[in-house]
């Protein structure tokens, strides 16, 4: 399930409406020989074909007796794309489907399932089921909530400043730092700044990491002008990223009255702090009000989920604490 996971993180940001699914299919050890990996697959650009589908095309008549490691539960319904992957593996002869979490699509929701066990396939269910929700945040934030899963990312002093009081910014954080921030944009489908950065920065929003450059997500710009810029999309508030069409990973970089606005909306699901070792003092905060009345409220509400040195810098990430 593990290798699953990691295939799976291939295409984060890039098979909305879809959710971006990993899968393994396993021969089981022979006379022959042991058990051996004979079909991988993840879902593509776009969200076809499956990574069932890309997995048993791989693995061809040696599905046959297999077992088939999936991130998702496979799907149930007929699409004009594509069958369903739940027949697939019952047509393919797999005996075994191990799956990470049941899909919550009412088209699927449970009958991907069952259809396995009708065609006489053992299914277990909730194999490394928390890894699996955080790798199709996306997708479950769709279903969920009607939005994309939100990453706010965070660079700053050590002492919480974004830049200057003058408004210098460049740079904040070193080499090594800002190649891991190219990286996230790679694994999401739009990023945002408001109307502020965009003034003064001019920013580029695009990948620069050799290979991941055709990666770069879509522009939006958070504005309450309706005039949009060549290249971008504008939306008037943070309430209104539901409305961005195959947006499922939606990253905020920029500026401190932006990250408040989703802050204050509660729809950060997912905070980067990249922190420099350097101190401005009377600088520019990243952040501004976010409405809280009492530091009691604030507890309870962030759990810390990785936290790693990149060069001189420290990246630490939390997720949002949510029913």
């Amino acid at each position: 399930m593990g290798a699953a996971l990691a295939l799976a993180e291939r295409g984060r940001g890039r098979t909305a409406p879809n959710p971006n699914v990993g899968c393994v299919i396993v021969k089981p050890a022979s006379a022959q020989a042991g058990d051996r990996v004979v079909g991988r697959g993840w879902t593509q650009p776009g969200g076809r074909p499956h990574a069932e589908a890309m997995a048993l095309e791989q693995a061809g008549d040696a599905a046959r007796g297999s077992t088939a490691y999936v991130t998702l539960e496979p799907c149930a319904h007929m699409s004009p794309r594509g069958p369903a992957c739940s027949t697939l593996l019952a047509e393919a002869g797999v005996e075994r489907v191990v799956v990470a979490l049941g899909d919550p699509d009412p088209r699927t929701d449970g009958s991907g399932i069952e259809r396995l066990r009708a065609a006489g396939i053992t299914v277990d269910v909730g194999i490394r089921a928390e890894d699996a929700r955080r790798s199709m945040a996306g997708f479950l934030a769709r279903q969920s909530f009607g939005r994309p899963h939100v990453t706010l990312k965070l660079a700053t002093s050590l002492d919480g400043c974004i830049a200057r009081a003058d408004g210098e910014s460049r740079w904040i954080t070193g080499e090594a730092a800002r190649a891991h921030a190219h990286l996230e944009r790679a694994r999401h489908d739009a990023i945002l700044v408001g109307r502020g950065t965009f003034d003064a920065d001019g920013p580029r929003l695009d990948v620069r990491l050799a290979g991941l450059e055709n990666r770069s997500p879509r522009r939006i710009l958070l504005s309450g002008s309706a005039r949009e810029p060549d290249g971008w999309t504008v939306i008037d508030a943070p309430g209104r990223i539901g409305d961005l069409d195959a947006v499922d990973y939606l990253m905020v970089e920029g500026g401190a009255q932006t990250a408040a606005a989703f802050l204050r909306a509660d729809l950060v699901d997912r905070l980067l702090l990249y922190r420099a070792p350097i101190l401005i003092a009377a600088g520019m905060p990243a952040l501004g009000d976010i409405g809280l009345d009492r530091i009691a409220d604030a507890h309870g509400r962030w759990r810390g989920i990785d936290s790693r040195v990149l060069g001189s810098d420290r990246l630490d990430a939390y997720e949002r604490i949510r029913d």
